[in-house]
């Protein structure tokens, strides 16, 4: 015995939602997002900045230097002597690039002052101090 289908059998396959359209504009979205994103460079350590209410953005900073409340120098998430900083870092700097120093609140001035005369000292003149932005 052959069963045949009945009509009411074949109208219930064409009502199917094709989701292939939908997938589409997913996947768009999901590269135009991953495109547009600004990622942000870290200095690889927790830093606690110092708050200055004129404190401005620096897109150009090409490698972020840390200061840690101990004293510890980081240069591009690697631990680097205070002595060999400025070679570390005209190693990654590009002749425009720039060098933001996140030093944290706890840090002394003399480490940070010590830091900046190397890294000026191997030849990168563009250097920044990082600072959260607070209302004064």
């Amino acid at each position: 015995m052959r069963r045949r289908r009945t009509l009411a059998g074949d109208a219930g396959d064409s009502g199917e939602i094709n989701l292939t359209p939908m997938l589409d504009v997913v996947f768009i979205m999901l590269i135009f997002f991953i495109v547009t994103t600004s990622f942000i460079k870290e200095s690889g350590v927790e830093i606690d900045r110092p708050e200055s209410s004129a404190a401005s953005p620096r897109p150009d900073a090409q490698l972020m230097v840390a200061i840690t409340p101990e004293g510890a120098v980081w240069v591009d998430g690697e631990p680097v002597d205070v002595h060999r900083v400025g070679n570390a870092v005209a190693a990654l700097v590009s002749d425009e690039g720039g060098v933001v120093i996140q030093a944290d609140r706890e840090s002394t001035t003399g480490l940070l002052i010590e830091v900046m005369d190397r890294i000026r000292q191997a030849g990168v003149d563009n250097v920044a101090v990082a600072a959260t932005r607070g209302a004064s």
